[in-house]
């Protein structure tokens, strides 16, 4: 069942704007009543830092959990920190969300470089350790190409048999043709992932915008998932 809105106004009135926005995109996309447990996976090579100095990635963490709110009950949404390896895997959580994603990047140390496949693992372990019967919607947030580009397509492919959706967001002014490839990787069980570009100013993205873009293929997947027998 979602968060009720009541429980919801309780913990976390600044997101209730948030969640009735989210409402709004889901039912457009006929998506309410899926239930999902929604992932969230941060980029922390070392060019993401302005995005984490300005908010925008604490913004992200919000519209994530306004997401959240209805395709799950209990307002937490698991965090993976990635860059060259995997920082942490760490909940964020609706009533203590505020200043969360500083709290932990500040803990983190020393940015690196970008590696993808090592994340998704993260979550690919993460979700079966959970034993959540429903499927995993991953927010998966970038400002490039990752180095581990062989790998990363191989990890795709492999967990098209999953009940994991990937969701690739750009931020910045990167072209993202690896991520637009990817967006279409050939040989897969189903077509398990989906791209859109944030823009060089992602914060600035009106969340009915981001959720519309969220919701564009994960619709699709659930039933060709269903259909395959994945879920």
């Amino acid at each position: 069942m979602p968060l009720s809105l009541e429980k919801l106004t309780a913990i976390a009135p600044d997101q209730v704007e948030r969640y009735e926005t989210a409402r709004v995109s889901l039912s457009k996309h006929r998506l309410l009543g899926e239930r999902a447990a929604v992932y969230l996976v941060l980029d922390r090579s070392g060019s993401m830092r302005p995005f984490y100095q300005d908010g925008t990635v604490q913004r992200l963490a919000e519209q994530a959990l306004g997401l959240a709110a209805h395709f799950d009950d209990d307002g937490v949404v698991p965090t993976v920190f990635f860059s060259t390896e995997v920082h942490t895997t760490a909940d964020v959580v609706l009533g203590a969300h505020r200043g969360r994603i500083a709290e932990l990047h500040d803990s983190l140390g020393h940015m690196g470089k970008t590696y993808y496949a090592k994340a998704m693992r993260a979550v690919i372990a993460h979700h079966r350790a959970s034993g959540a019967k429903a499927p995993a919607f991953v927010i998966f947030q970038t400002d490039g190409a990752p180095k581990d580009r062989g790998e990363t397509g191989r990890l795709l492919a492999e967990s098209a048999r999953l009940p994991i959706f990937w969701q690739f967001v750009g931020f910045g002014d990167d072209e993202f043709a690896f991520l637009r490839r990817l967006d279409d990787l050939p040989g897969r069980a189903v077509d398990n992932a989906g791209f859109f570009a944030a823009g060089p100013t992602p914060k600035s993205l009106p969340d009915a915008t981001l959720y519309d873009a969220l919701m564009t293929e994960f619709p699709t997947w659930l039933t060709t998932a269903r259909t395959a027998g994945i879920l």
